[in-house]
């Protein structure tokens, strides 16, 4: 047992072979230093480096401070330089969705909806009360993204922001002894990072673009998005405002999926519906983010309590799968099909 879990261990960890499959994906992402081949002085660079952008394609420069029309004009001219044309065919496109892969959720019902898992290169938002198995999933997504392809994960390592404190390291060597990997192995390749409110949270999510540079990296955890915006943002007087940094935070995490071919997992939290009986809705309750999370997220999960200790996951919302249910319950090993089922 102990020379599998060695065996599983090394798989665990990518190889060099990975990493040149991995630099074939991302062989059209170029580090924001590329820029200055092309003139621009590092003095800017770094100002777009502390505004969070990380590569060469670039947006909202108006917005950073200290640059100057003309400056922002010089770095879009650079940048088009190093980049190719902006339209694609849909050949081309569908060359690039290739390089999408899918991570096991730990339950085979559970895959079977999401047509293999958790998708890459888009946000997957999972959303329930509480002991629904949100941060359950997210745990068990730690170590399924480390193991080979084969088996269901990516071969990568893992970032993951805690926002309530969830996180626990004996979770992960559960699940890591469920699938035969070394535990230290596989908490040495997730990297943790505490937010208190949504300033740092929105730090957190600025450095992670700097370290998925480094490579190595296959799934983004943020668990949970809203819960600190309740806290920092409270009453319909601050709304807008909650709103209008949500979409930045949802832009900038869409942004790492799509540019660096990885996968976004978040968890949201419930509310009360105060508007549901006035409709005569069988559930009053609904996600918290409003349309501005709804929209950034390209598949939504609603995940419920089941008979006995079953779950329940529901396609809430997805461009790629049809609506569907699975049962699922949660175990020392993490998220495995119910017997219920």
């Amino acid at each position: 047992m102990t020379e599998q879990r060695a065996r599983n261990a090394a798989q665990a960890v990518p190889d060099l072979e990975q990493e040149e499959e991995e630099e074939e994906v991302m062989e059209d992402i170029m580090s924001i230093d590329s820029l200055s081949t092309c003139g621009i002085n590092v003095a800017d660079i770094l100002k777009l480096k502390a505004a969070g952008i990380q590569t060469v394609r670039i947006r909202n420069l108006s917005k950073i401070k200290g640059m100057s029309d003309a400056k922002v004009e010089k770095i879009k001219e650079a940048s088009a330089k190093l980049l190719p044309n902006g339209f694609v065919t849909g050949t081309e496109l569908s060359v690039r969705r290739r390089h999408v892969f899918r991570l096991s959720t730990g339950s085979k019902e559970f895959d079977k909806i999401l047509n293999g898992g958790i998708e890459s290169a888009s946000i997957t938002e999972a959303f329930g009360e509480f002991r629904t198995g949100k941060t359950q999933l997210a745990h068990t997504l730690c170590v399924v993204a480390q193991l080979p392809v084969d088996r269901g994960g990516a071969s990568g390592r893992v970032i993951f922001i805690d926002t309530e404190g969830t996180f626990r390291d004996d979770r992960i060597t559960s699940i890591a002894n469920r699938f035969e990997l070394d535990p230290e192995a596989v908490l040495e390749n997730i990297s943790i990072a505490r937010a208190y409110n949504c300033e740092q949270q929105m730090d957190l999510i600025v450095e992670v673009g700097a370290r998925m540079i480094e490579g190595g990296y296959r799934l983004i955890i943020v668990d949970s998005i809203m819960a600190l915006f309740r806290v920092d943002y409270s009453g319909r007087g601050e709304l807008a405002e909650r709103q209008q940094k949500l979409g930045l935070m949802l832009a900038r995490l869409t942004k790492l999926a799509e540019e660096f071919n990885v996968a976004v997992f978040i968890t949201n939290q419930m509310t009360a519906d105060p508007g549901a009986s006035l409709t005569f809705v069988q559930d009053p309750k609904k996600p918290i983010g409003g349309h501005v999370l709804a929209h950034a997220s390209t598949t939504r999960l609603y995940l419920r309590k089941g008979r006995g200790e079953s779950r329940i996951c529901k396609i809430w919302d997805s461009p790629s799968v049809p609506e569907a249910e699975a049962i699922y319950a949660i175990s020392e090993g993490g998220i495995i099909d119910s017997k219920d089922g």
